[in-house]
Parts: C-alpha cells; sequence; structure tokens
C-alpha cells in the first residue's frame, strides 16, 4: 500500500507541475477558444494530466535496480484472458478474489478514464479512443518489454498480449460512459460566443495578474539558468556560477524587459493578452501611459527586487498594495490603471481611443 500510495503522489506532482508550466497558455487558448475559462474544465485537464503521468507511474516504477532485475519474457497468446477468466470463474469462492481476474479488471478500469477524456476533452468518439487505448497502452507495453527502451538489458515485467485488450477495452467503455455528459459541455471546438465581449471582472483581473506572476519566474528561471550555464560551460567562471548575483541580476532584468518591449508595443502584459483584457482611455499620451501602466506592475517590482535589503520588504508591500487594489478600484484596474490613468475592458470590445469611463 505504501508503494501505491507513493506513485500516485509522484503522478500528481508531476502532473501539477506540468499544469502550473502549461497554465498561462492553456488560459489564453481557453479564452479564444471558448471565450472564458472554466473551473471544471480546467479540473479535468488537470486531471488529465496526473492521470497521463499516473499510467506510466503504475506501470513501469519503481525502477528496479539493474544488477537484482529478473528478465521476463512476452505473453503473445490472446486467449490468455479467456482462460484467466475460465479459471477464476471455475475456482472455489468468490472469482473476485482470484488475483488473475482482479488484475484483468484492473487493467479495463485503467483505462477507463482515457476513453473519457478522448470524448469529454477532445470531442471524439469510439474509435478514437478505441485507437488511443491500444496506442498508448501498446507504448507502455513496448517500453517493458524493450527493457525501458535500452535502459535495462532485458525486460523486467512482461509483455501481455492480454493487457493490450484489456486495457483497449478500457478505453471504449470511458468513452461509452461519457455519453452521460451533456454534448454542450464535450469537445474542444471554439464556442460561436467566444469572440464576444464579456464582462470584466475581479477574478478575470486576478487570473491576469496570476498569469502575470507565473510568466514572470518562468522568463527570470529560464534567463537565470542560462547565464548559469553560460558562465560555466563558456566562461568558466566557476567562482561566479557559485555567487549567483550575475544570474540573479539577469533573472530580475529579463522579464522586466520582456514585459516593457510587450506594454510599450502593444498596451497589454502577458496576462492581459491571456485573459482578452485591454487598458485604455487615458488623458496621457499613450507611451507615458503605458509606461506608468508597467511601472506599476512588474516594472516597479523588478526595480525594487534589485535593490534586495529593504528593497525586499518594499517589494512584498507593492505586491500588497496590488492585491488591495485589486478588490478596491473599479473592475480591479489597480495600481497599473491608476497611474496611468486608464480603465479595464474586454479586449474584444471595439477600440474608442478617446472615450473615458
Amino acid at each position: 500500500m505504501g508503494d501505491q500510495v507513493l506513485l500516485a503522489f509522484i503522478a500528481i506532482a508531476i502532473g501539477v507541475a506540468v499544469g502550473v508550466v502549461l497554465f498561462v497558455p492553456f488560459v489564453a487558448v481557453s479564452y479564444r477558444r471558448r471565450g472564458r475559462l472554466g473551473l471544471g474544465r480546467t479540473l479535468l485537464w488537470l486531471a488529465a494530466l496526473i492521470y497521463f503521468w499516473a499510467i506510466w507511474t503504475y506501470t513501469l516504477l519503481p525502477l528496479p535496480d539493474p544488477d537484482t532485475i529478473r528478465c521476463v519474457g512476452a505473453i503473445t497468446d490472446p486467449m490468455s484472458v479467456v482462460r484467466d477468466v475460465q479459471k477464476a470463474f471455475a475456482a472455489p469462492g468468490n472469482p473476485l478474489r482470484q488475483p488473475a481476474l482482479l488484475q484483468l479488471v484492473f487493467n479495463v478500469l485503467l483505462f477507463v478514464p482515457l476513453g473519457f477524456f478522448v470524448r469529454v476533452l477532445a470531442g471524439r468518439g469510439i474509435l478514437v479512443a478505441l485507437a488511443a487505448g491500444f496506442g498508448l497502452s501498446l507504448l507502455v507495453e513496448t517500453t517493458q518489454l524493450t527493457g525501458v527502451w535500452g535502459v535495462y538489458p532485458c525486460a523486467y515485467r512482461f509483455f501481455d498480449v492480454g493487457d493490450l485488450m484489456t486495457n483497449t477495452l478500457g478505453a471504449v467503455v470511458g468513452c461509452t460512459i461519457a455519453l452521460v455528459v451533456p454534448p454542450s459541455m464535450r469537445g474542444s471546438e471554439a464556442k460561436p460566443d467566444a469572440d464576444l465581449p464579456r464582462p470584466v471582472t475581479r477574478g478575470r483581473r486576478a487570473l491576469a495578474m496570476l498569469c502575470d506572476g507565473l510568466a514572470y519566474f518562468f522568463v527570470s528561471f529560464g534567463a537565470g539558468v542560462a547565464v548559469q550555464l553560460w558562465l560555466e560551460y563558456v566562461v568558466r567562471d566557476r567562482e561566479a556560477v557559485l555567487d549567483g548575483s550575475i544570474a540573479a541580476a539577469v533573472g530580475t532584468i529579463a522579464p522586466a524587459g520582456v514585459f516593457l518591449v510587450l506594454i510599450l508595443s502593444t498596451g497589454r502584459s502577458i496576462g492581459d493578452i491571456a485573459v482578452q483584457l485591454r487598458y485604455s482611455g487615458s488623458r496621457l499620451p499613450a507611451p507615458f501611459a503605458r509606461l506608468l501602466r508597467w511601472a506599476g506592475g512588474i516594472g516597479g517590482l523588478s526595480a525594487l527586487a534589485l535593490g534586495g535589503g529593504l528593497f525586499d520588504l518594499a517589494s512584498s508591500l507593492l505586491i500588497l498594495v496590488a492585491i488591495v487594489m485589486l478588490f478596491t478600484t473599479r473592475a480591479g484596474r489597480g495600481l497599473p490603471g491608476v497611474l496611468s490613468d486608464q480603465h479595464l475592458a474586454d479586449a474584444r470590445t471595439p477600440a474608442r481611443p478617446h472615450a473615458r469611463p
């Protein structure tokens, strides 16, 4: 039981981590294809990510010590499934207590979510679910047959044609079960009203801030890692690598620069673009208003982060002010909107440069 819990934890941890990495593009795609970000659909996609990694953790892990593995062959007789079922029902007692039958049932259940996701998230039917179930099962079984593609000298888990059959059946069953989900909630096709303007809410603005924060982190992290690699393998300055101050500085300046270029050129941050928001209507010249918009957000935060010491406290206060102003300003336009004298609107609303709220 302990191993099963650990494998579940690993699958959840990896799935959530991948979900965080993909969150900003997922939000952007959702707003463009469906007009909004639905909580239920978001949770379903997260469940699909966790499920994908659970397939691999439960079928391949734990990886054995190469010195202690026991090589196994392949079970290529498709009738072995039938014989296992016959033996389970022929044995005395409850057939569901027979390990062979329980294994078959587990193999079916393991791929039921795949078929469900194929219909609900991808909008596809039985044939696609069958192909997806067979393909994923074949990939897993082949990975086992090849000793994780040559990592091990031989297979340490059985390649079983019966598993291919039961896994594929599970995907078909899951796709059939998904028919209970209303058709309006299935599929990935763009909604007819996706391009229509929608109300600007504080929740939507908060989502934009979250996307900006994630984008800032990933740009900062990527720039810092790139600098460390450059110092390590190009400059070969080990002392600078261990010090880390250069990477930290670049990791702060890089996202500030990316956001500055984007806001000056489009008037929108990464989060605004993701959730289809637009700042407009300032009495100030557009370039100056956009500069203030940047300074009231990522720009100011980056400048304070560079200072260190007491400036770290100031950056924390700036974040607190941004959160408070999210709830105290009209439509959550926040500090960037107040400094730039702009108001928030849905980006799909026809622009009126001289309009004021």
